[in-house]
């Protein structure tokens, strides 16, 4: 069974802002709370939440979209790589942060609540702080 959602919030930063901060490690880490690597090349691996995540960039469209191969040390061996598209659209209060996540394994929904808590709720006191 695959588990798919889609989930936005407004974060007040330019989608150029995020689209940075999410590709580079010491920004990442910062945003989020926990530690990152990552990189702004395509088929590069990553690794964020202190090595919670992993995964690997499959396409990248400066400022508009991210778009990964994602798993979690939760995720079974046999579990095949969820799809994460991270989505960046201009709005007037900054950016609308858009988040499609799809091919998840049946324990897939907790990550719905995971991406507000760990980090839509830290980008938001992270962007503003650095204004």
């Amino acid at each position: 069974m695959n588990i798919n959602f889609e989930i936005s919030a407004v974060i007040d930063a330019s989608p150029q802002q995020i689209y940075e901060a999410w590709l580079d490690s010491d920004q990442h880490s910062a945003m989020t709370g926990g530690e990152a690597f990552v990189t702004n090349s395509i088929g590069d691996s990553f690794d964020a939440w202190d090595g919670y995540i992993e995964g690997k960039n499959i396409e990248l469209k400066k400022d508009e979209a991210i778009i990964q191969h994602w798993r979690t040390s939760e995720f079974d061996v046999s579990d095949d790589d969820s799809l994460l598209e991270i989505l960046l659209e201009e709005h007037s209060e900054g950016c609308i942060l858009t988040i499609k996540h799809s091919h998840l394994p049946a324990h897939g929904m907790q990550y719905k609540q995971g991406w507000i808590d760990n980090y839509f709720n830290p980008m938001t006191a992270y962007f503003a702080n650095s204004k």
